[in-house]
Parts: structure tokens; C-alpha cells; sequence
């Protein structure tokens, strides 16, 4: 066996530290075991039905929910908030999204809500209105919505302050709805007081209202402004709302440049209530299932940081934490 000797002092002192070293170190830092990964046992389906208006917060909600907890499965539909309040309390659902308040006959039913953000009902026009510079300067006062809505004594644009005689063409929403009811409530009224053409649902309403140039609705802001660009989308515009009756937008009362604009109005009580109203989530009953409650408090919680870019107005710190024991 050939031998390697090192003659000089200083190699070998060298390689005797550092063999030392290397041994030492084995002992000290010994090399850390993979760890598993932590099982996340929160898993079921939850269904869900209701109101246009809390339908698109909540899908981006579950969206996220579901990146958390992937075992968690969600069946999300619109359909109008009496739909959403039905399927809930006859347990289609476990959950039904609100957009009105609740009847004292439903709360005989078992109906337990917990609010989870604010919006606003919005009365809307189309665009190309041949009085639509003389709309916008001026507004509408609550009791000339109430004439145009409720007793029909108002029936052409001209009354409201345009140069132009034309008819106005009045839609409402044939479906029970949080947005037709809250509405009605603006005039101490139920939705089916309301007149105009039925039609289903807030995009059918929007829509509706785009195609007909003398037309004039109501709809949630996710259905006028977009997100994107945080501006009214072509075709329809908000008709606003002379809150002091003086016979035109003042400063304080033109906010709806933007959706920003108008939901920071809703938040600070500029714009009235109703028909700014809060959303809810629906149960029979206090929630029970455990991924029920752990989205709840999440919605309540994380999930409140997806409210503002989505159009919609953040409750105070005081009542998330007012709903939040409603689930605890």
C-alpha cells in the first residue's frame, strides 16, 4: 500500500484543523429531514343561490377560499335574492345571498343572516337620451322618481326638465328581487308597486334599458360601471339622484364619475339609504358545517380585501366584528 507523506509541519496541521472541522460540523448542523406537508382536512361542498347583486364578491370569495382549501367545492348561481332566501330555507342551499331585508315571516323559518358588505341600488338611463346634458345638470328628486315608479303620473321625459318630448319608457324586474324591493323602499313601498316592463334579472334590466333610448331602470353598480376601467360602461348611464330637491347636482351630490366616487358617497351617507342597503349571507339556521363556518369567517376577515376593487363598500370595523360572533 503506497503511503502519502506530507513533510512539511504546516500541511499537516492544515489538513488536521479542517478534518476536525468537517467532522464537527456533521455533528453540529446534521442535515434537516424533509417535512410533510400539512394536511389540510377542511373539505365539503357548499351551494349557493340568491341575489345578482352579491353574486359576483361572492364567486371571487370562493375563488380564493378555494386556493387556501382546495378540498372545499362550491356550486354558485344567481337568480334573484327571493330565490336565493327560498332555496335557503328550504335547504336547497346552504347558502342564500340577500340583498333586502328579511321578512319577520322568514326569520319564523329559521332565517339567520350574516351581512358581509354594502351596495347601493342606482336608477339608470340610456345614454343616448336626446335630454340626457339637461338629466344629468339637473337630476331627479326622490318624489319625481316616485311619480315616474310608483303612481305613473310622470310619463315623459320632458317633465323631468328635458327640451325634447319623448316617453319615458319605465323597466323594472319581473323576478323578486333584492334590487326591485330595495328600490320600492326608497318610496316606503313593496316591488310589486313598482310599474314598467318586467324583466328578469340585473343584466336583463341593464340591457334592457341600453337597447331602448328612452328608457329609464335600476340597477347594483356591478352591473353600470366597469372594473376595469372604474368608469359607467357605454350605453347606460346613472341618473342622479337630486337628493335636496333643489332642481339640480350640486357639488356634493356628483359623485358618480366614477364607481369609486359613488361607493366612498354610499360610505359616508352622501348617498341615502335606501336605496344603499347591506348584503347578506343567508342561513337556516346558525351555519353548523365546518367549512361553512370557516368561510364565513374568512369572508369576514381576508376576504374583505377583494371588496373596494369589486365595487363594493367595506362595513365598519365594528360590524364585521358584530358578525363575526354571529358564527363563534
Amino acid at each position: 500500500m503506497k503511503k502519502i507523506i506530507f513533510k512539511h509541519k504546516t500541511s499537516l496541521a492544515i489538513l488536521t484543523v479542517v478534518s476536525i472541522a468537517i467532522t464537527a460540523s456533521s455533528f453540529i448542523n446534521p442535515k434537516p429531514k424533509p417535512t410533510a406537508p400539512v394536511a389540510d382536512d377542511l373539505q365539503g361542498t357548499i351551494s349557493i343561490s340568491g341575489a345578482f347583486a352579491l353574486y359576483p364578491i361572492t364567486v371571487k370569495w370562493a375563488s380564493e377560499f378555494k386556493k387556501l382549501h382546495p378540498k372545499v367545492t362550491f356550486n354558485i348561481s344567481a337568480g334573484g335574492a327571493g330565490k336565493g332566501i327560498t332555496d335557503a330555507l328550504s335547504g336547497l342551499v346552504d347558502i342564500g345571498l340577500a340583498s333586502r331585508d328579511i321578512d319577520p315571516s322568514e326569520i319564523k323559518k329559521g332565517a339567520y343572516t350574516v351581512y358581509v358588505t354594502k351596495d347601493a341600488v342606482i336608477p339608470t338611463f340610456n345614454s343616448n337620451n336626446p335630454d340626457a346634458a339637461q338629466l344629468l345638470a339637473k337630476g331627479v328628486s326622490r318624489n319625481q322618481f316616485l311619480n315616474v315608479f310608483v303612481t305613473g303620473s310622470i310619463t315623459n321625459w320632458k317633465q323631468l326638465g328635458g327640451k325634447v318630448s319623448v316617453p319615458i319608457h319605465v323597466y323594472n324586474r319581473s323576478d323578486a328581487a333584492g334590487a326591485g324591493e330595495t328600490w320600492a323602499k326608497y318610496f316606503g313601498k313593496k316591488q310589486e308597486d313598482l310599474l314598467g316592463v318586467g324583466v328578469y334579472g340585473d343584466p336583463g334590466l341593464a340591457q334592457a334599458v341600453k337597447k331602448d333610448v328612452t328608457g329609464i331602470g335600476y340597477n347594483n353598480l356591478a352591473y353600470v360601471y366597469d372594473l376595469k376601467t372604474r368608469k359607467q360602461v357605454p350605453g347606460i348611464s346613472v341618473l342622479p339622484v337630486d337628493v335636496n330637491g333643489n332642481g339640480k347636482i350640486d357639488a356634493d351630490e356628483n359623485f358618480y364619475g366614477t364607481i369609486d366616487q359613488l361607493t366612498e358617497a354610499i360610505a359616508t351617507g352622501k348617498y341615502p339609504s335606501p336605496p344603499a342597503r347591506n348584503l347578506g349571507f343567508l342561513f337556516k339556521g346558525k351555519p353548523k358545517k365546518k367549512e361553512l363556518i370557516e368561510f364565513v369567517k374568512y369572508v369576514l376577515t381576508d376576504g374583505q380585501k377583494f371588496v373596494d376593487e369589486n365595487g363594493y363598500i367595506a362595513l365598519s370595523k365594528a360590524k364585521l366584528q358584530e358578525e363575526l360572533k354571529k358564527v363563534n
